[in-house]
């Protein structure tokens, strides 16, 4: 990004500023518990807010699917990896796992793609980095691990039983492998130049997958998840709302221009809620789901 920057504003200084969210802090317990995707957001905002950065690098599956006006995304880099990747000790996919295998995820969207995929699996939370987290596959703890594709890229890590798998059967979480770019929404010169590092496709995706999980009124508590793709000049945006427990799997797809991403998201939300989804919603909120 900051490469980017220097390439468009030659003439502009760019400064990196690391920072440490409540989120990188709190590796070992629940985000639902704690705050949600708001535990890798607040000390960020905060710094944009008092001056002492001018943008913010997101992880855009780790933003909520609303941010304050105060705010907003003024550009997307180019998507990496966005599938999801089986690690396991033996090698294979998800059929080759041994019946009754312990899958570490902390995921519900993962844990309930898994036990939609192969019920008798054993998923168990697991939390820390990727680094962390393959040492207890390696320690024996797991038999299999799911982490993101983009995530071992950005690490340089190739681990030697890695299973990449298919996004239209194990969809995504939304705007997973896409970093964005958040600025104050006021500060009319910077949002300018931010222009010259937005990617055209990766914000169609971005934008057609947010609106999909922000009209579906869904929280951290709901295993939910949507995958945009580019085919021929089109979108198509493939989603799924299920129940806690993975027994209720809805998915559903559309297609459209790429002038309307935000439409095909809101549109498959409301087809997803009409056959089901508003159902499984309020069983999730009541603790029934």
């Amino acid at each position: 990004m900051a490469d980017r920057l220097r390439e468009v504003a030659p003439d502009a200084a760019v400064e990196l500023v690391p920072m440490k969210t409540s989120g990188d802090r709190l590796a070992q317990v629940s985000l639902g518990e704690f705050g949600g995707k708001g535990l890798f957001v607040k000390e960020l905002e905060e710094a944009l807010l008092d001056g002492r950065v001018d943008v913010a690098i997101h992880s855009l599956k780790d933003l909520p699917a609303e941010l304050p006006d105060r705010f907003c995304l003024a550009a997307f880099l180019p998507r990496a990896d966005p599938r999801d990747v089986l690690v396991s000790r033996s090698g294979g996919g998800i059929a080759d796992l041994p019946h009754g295998a312990t899958v570490g995820t902390s995921s519900l969207r993962r844990r309930v793609l898994l036990l939609s995929l192969r019920p008798d699996l054993k998923i168990e939370a697991i939390r820390g980095n990727v680094n962390t987290r393959l040492g207890k596959l390696s320690a024996g703890i797991y038999e299999a691990i799911v982490v993101a594709a983009a995530g071992l890229e950005r690490l340089g890590l190739a681990p030697v039983h890695a299973h990449p798998l298919s996004p239209e059967q194990f969809i995504p979480a939304v705007g997973q492998g896409i970093l964005a770019v958040e600025a104050r929404a006021r500060d009319g010169a910077l949002l300018e130049l931010l222009k010259g590092v937005d990617d055209p496709e990766t914000r169609w995706q971005a934008e057609a997958e947010r609106a999909f999980l922000s009209h579906l009124g869904a929280s951290c508590h709901t295993p939910v998840a949507a995958h945009c793709r580019l085919v021929n000049g089109e979108l198509i945006l493939a989603g799924f709302v299920a129940s806690l427990d993975g027994r209720q799997v809805l998915r559903g797809q559309m297609t459209g221009a790429t002038t309307s991403a935000e439409l095909i998201g809101r549109k498959l939300a409301e087809d997803l809620l009409a056959r089901g989804g508003r159902a499984i919603l309020a069983d999730i909120e009541r603790g029934t789901g």
